[in-house]
């Protein structure tokens, strides 16, 4: 079966009433998100005319609220962690059960649970754990937040969406990107994963 086939197929068990549209390479999808905004985007990185990282840069540059999950069979750090950084929200491994991911993309859509593989999630974990240096007496503080900085952080580690957050604290969509962009720059991340860990181990999710 088609890569693409099978992912309007797993979106379609996960979501029966969704409407889905698919395109076999980057350049098709470039035109589909030209003119419409999509909740859910599900990226395979191996695409013919691109790397889908590209594509996942470009979605998330102009359209911040689409929740972009990764579905590939690479699970090593380059691949994790490029498309990480990019601001895809999840990472799912194909060859998990079909149950399993539908699962995933439930989750994430009516929780806000990041749909990472666990192998996935483990790899995540140990490597952040790795770049955080100790902190011995007199080492510098940990990053302060503002308390709204630290209400938006909560929230989006919950995988909630930039509008969704708007709407709950009754302002406009500009202001959270906003308070995200300061959010990102003062803890030094850059996508909606490293944001989770981040709230994580905050103790704030």
């Amino acid at each position: 079966m088609e890569v693409r086939v099978w992912l309007v197929e797993l979106l379609r068990q996960a979501f029966p009433d969704a409407l889905a549209d698919q395109a076999g390479d980057v350049a098709g999808a470039t035109d589909l998100i030209s003119t419409q905004s999509y909740d859910l985007a599900l990226v395979d990185i191996g695409l013919p005319d691109a790397s889908g990282v590209e594509l996942i840069r470009h979605l998330a540059a102009t359209h911040p609220s689409t929740q972009v999950v990764v579905t590939t069979i690479h699970d090593d750090d380059e691949h994790v962690f490029s498309t990480l950084a990019a601001g895809a929200s999840g990472y799912l491994l194909k060859d998990q059960l079909t149950e399993t991911l539908v699962r995933q993309l439930q989750q994430l859509e009516r929780d806000g649970i990041c749909a990472l593989s666990p192998s996935v999630a483990r790899r995540m974990l140990a490597h952040f754990r790795s770049q955080r240096p100790s902190h011995p007496p007199g080492a510098k503080p940990e990053v302060v937040l503002s308390p709204r900085e630290t209400e938006v952080l909560t929230y989006i580690g919950k995988g909630m969406r930039i509008s969704e957050v708007a709407k709950l604290l009754g302002v406009a969509d500009n202001t959270i990107a906003t308070y995200v962009k300061n959010i990102y720059r003062k803890l030094d991340i850059s996508s909606r994963a490293e944001a989770a860990l981040e709230a994580s181990r905050r103790g704030l999710v």
